[in-house]
Parts: C-alpha cells; structure tokens; sequence
C-alpha cells in the first residue's frame, strides 16, 4: 500500500495504547454515561436543588459536571472534591445545591481513580486499589442516599418509587453498574501486574482514592 492509500482518519496515536488502555478507555467512556444518567434522574426526582443553582438547567449542569479535566469546584463546595463534596451534600446546613455537590464528587472521585487522566497512554498505570475503593465508595453512597434523612424527617434524595405494586429501581441498576465497572477494571489492573487488592472490611465511611 502507498502512502496516499492511508486512510486521513488514521490516529497516530492509537499505536502508542496497550490493549488495557483501550479497555480502560471505555470504561471510563461508561462510566461517564451512567453519571450522566444519574444526574438527570437525580435532577428530576429532587427539582428543588436545581432551583439552587440560578439560571441553570439540567443540560447546562452537565455539560458544567462532566469536564475533563474537571472544571474547579462551584465556590459553595469550598473547594472540596471527591468524597468530600459528596459528603458536603449530606451536610444539614449545606445551602448548595446537593445533586450538584454529589455529582461532582463523585465524578472527581473517579477520574481520581483513573489517575486524573482523560485518556489513558501505554506509560500510565492505575491502581488496583484506587479503583476497588472508589467501587466501595459508590456502595456506601447508595447506602447513605437510602438512610440519610433531613432534620424534617425527609430523605437528603429522592430516588427509587417504592409506592404501589410496580417498584422503579431505575437508580440501582445505573448505581449496579457503575460498581461493576469499577471492579471490573481493578481486577483486569490487578491480574496485570499480579497484585493484591486489601478488601475493605465492612465500613460505613468512604474510602481513600488517591494517585
């Protein structure tokens, strides 16, 4: 083949990505997709935090999110990222909006896991770890969206409907799949470089993610 016969669409760049970066790649890709997913079912079942962000829409809000590199935190989050935004979101006295505040967490959480990295090149290695633990993570925020209350009485979030005969768990599968994901990932990082993932041992608080 000449090379006027290449293809103008060929990437260069691909040829300097291994294989588990490819599939690190699309998980990252799929994992995005499901955040943005649950922001928009987080925003429709709780209306009210949207009011608290002026002037913005749910499509505004995500485009805002979902950054990457992330854009610097919103000022009401003081400058907390990751695990600590999302606890922010739980905070009785928070004004904030808290989809925001937990969304954003969560999302800085994960490209934290993914070694801050939009894509990922032969050279990078993630950690095993980081990624169990974020998984972890997301179990424990299910589980703090299902307990938490308001001084009212009232949930922090409204997600699943429970009334009535048909039950819509639309938010823990999306919730399910993202925890697949990242364990996935750990145990394809892991089985790489023959390295041992510590288990958490059952624990209520969130879990170090940290390059």
């Amino acid at each position: 083949m000449t090379a006027g016969c290449v293809s103008s669409d060929f990437e260069v760049e691909t040829l300097a990505k291994s294989d588990i970066n490819m599939v690190s790649d699309i998980h990252i890709d799929q994992t995005v997709i499901l955040l943005k997913s649950l922001t928009r079912k987080l925003y429709k079942m709780n209306s009210e935090e949207l009011a608290r962000s002026p002037g913005a829409t749910i499509d505004s809000q995500i485009s805002r999110i979902f950054q990457c590199p992330p854009l610097p935190p919103d000022p009401v989050l003081s400058a907390k990222t990751g695990t600590d935004a999302i606890l922010l979101g739980f905070e009785p006295d928070f004004e904030g909006d808290r989809v925001y505040a937990v969304i954003y967490g969560l999302f800085t959480m994960l490209y934290t896991a993914y070694n801050e990295k939009c894509d990922l090149f032969l050279l990078d290695f993630l950690e095993a770890q980081n990624l169990y633990n974020s998984a972890r993570n997301i179990e424990i925020l299910v589980w703090r969206l299902k307990t938490r209350y308001k001084p009212d009485g009232s949930l922090y979030f409204a997600t699943n409907i429970c009334d009535g005969p048909v039950q819509n768990l639309s938010f823990e599968r999306l919730f399910g799949k993202l925890i697949s994901l990242q364990d996935t990932m750990a145990l394809v990082v892991a089985g790489r470089g023959d390295r041992l993932i510590k288990e958490a041992v059952h624990t209520l608080a969130f879990l170090p993610v940290g390059i």
